[in-house]
């Protein structure tokens, strides 16, 4: 069972990126991570479930799947994270976005598209969220994505959602999968990852031997020491550390190959766009810093934040758009306002500091 105060202190990045609205009187009313009224799944999915009667398919989807978190570990999590499906499949209806599988060595890995079209010769960004998201989380933004003149696909890491390829060593693989798959729909020689927590540890494995991949950009992924380093992983979070052994079915302890080396990242030719929260007390700081004195082409941005910045979201948001832009050298009226967008909100934010 999941420690409910835990829960509601890590669930606040997740739910402001979403736009949930009157979260602290939602979470007030949970008191168990159990069933029913009261508890966790209950009352996320009780309203997903005033959303759907209002014909808010959007809405409702986003609550089911905050019913899930952190994982599907039973029955009622099972059953909200099922109705996130149906819910948002059911807004999608009326969208410009499109589903789709891609198989993996006889795995499904679920993926949704929004600008891929015959022999489309747009640059393809594939957004992948951690390893406590679903791909219906940020499918959305696909569609801004397509407006600014990239094709783009959202899909989930290694164990989570409708990925089935087991998280393991060599699970980051499935990434270029999914790039084969929509050869000949975008132009895949310039694929940018969007690939936030842990999926961004996976992305920056894969840009090493698939050259197609030509930046990532990332929020507080591992890179080495968080693997390695023993003593760092003693103070992690209880989510983190359950999370992951459910993912992989085994400890964190056995993790320890999946460091990336400094001179792996010394010869790694994609740009990298990273976030780094300087309180984070899931990331090591020491990471960031390796990427700092390995990476060639790095972007950082540092917020005096904990991990993921809650208090910076939209900040972040605007960040993270604005350097996939410059990567995939994306010009106009629209990365002109996202530009402006971002430099206001960074602003606000100094301010605020201050």
């Amino acid at each position: 069972m999941n420690d409910v105060e835990e829960l509601k202190q890590y669930i606040g990045v997740h739910a402001k990126g979403q736009d949930i609205p009157d979260l602290e009187g939602l979470l007030a009313r949970i008191r168990t991570d159990t069933a029913g009224p009261g508890s966790w799944a209950g009352e996320w999915t009780a309203a997903g479930d005033r959303w759907a009667e209002r014909g808010r398919h959007l809405e409702a989807s986003r609550h089911y799947i905050m019913a899930r978190f952190p994982y599907v570990d039973g029955a009622a999590r099972q059953e909200a994270y099922e109705k996130s499906l149906d819910a948002f499949e059911r807004w999608s209806a009326d969208q410009d976005l499109h589903r789709f599988d891609v198989d993996v060595d006889g795995r499904k890995v679920g993926c949704w598209q929004s600008g891929l079209s015959e022999g489309g010769s747009r640059p393809l960004v594939v957004v992948t969220g951690g390893f406590l998201t679903v791909k219906e989380q940020w499918a959305p933004t696909l569609q801004v994505f397509r407006r600014l003149g990239l094709a783009a696909v959202a899909t989930e890491m290694p164990g989570v959602g409708e990925n089935e390829v087991p998280y393991d060593a060599g699970s980051w693989r499935y990434l270029s999968a999914v790039i084969d798959a929509v050869a000949g729909q975008a132009d895949t020689s310039r694929t940018c990852a969007v690939a936030l927590s842990f999926s961004g540890h996976q992305a920056l494995r894969c840009a090493m031997v698939d050259p197609r991949i030509t930046g990532v950009i990332t929020v507080g992924a591992p890179v080495h020491d968080f693997f390695t380093d023993m003593a760092w992983q003693k103070g992690l979070p209880r989510i983190t550390v359950d999370t992951l052994a459910h993912l992989s079915g085994g400890e964190l302890a056995d993790m320890a190959d999946r460091a990336l080396s400094p001179s792996s990242l010394d010869v790694l030719e994609a740009q990298v766009g990273y976030v780094a929260s300087l309180r984070d007390e899931v990331i090591p700081q020491a990471d960031p810093r390796l990427l700092q004195e390995h990476v060639r082409h790095l972007h950082l941005l540092e917020h005096d934040d904990v991990h993921g910045s809650p208090g910076h979201v939209r900040e972040t948001q605007l960040w993270l758009t604005r350097t996939l832009l410059r990567m995939q050298g994306v010009q106009g009226a629209g990365s002109l306002l996202v530009g402006l967008m971002w430099t206001m909100a960074r602003a606000r934010s100094r301010l605020a500091a201050r």
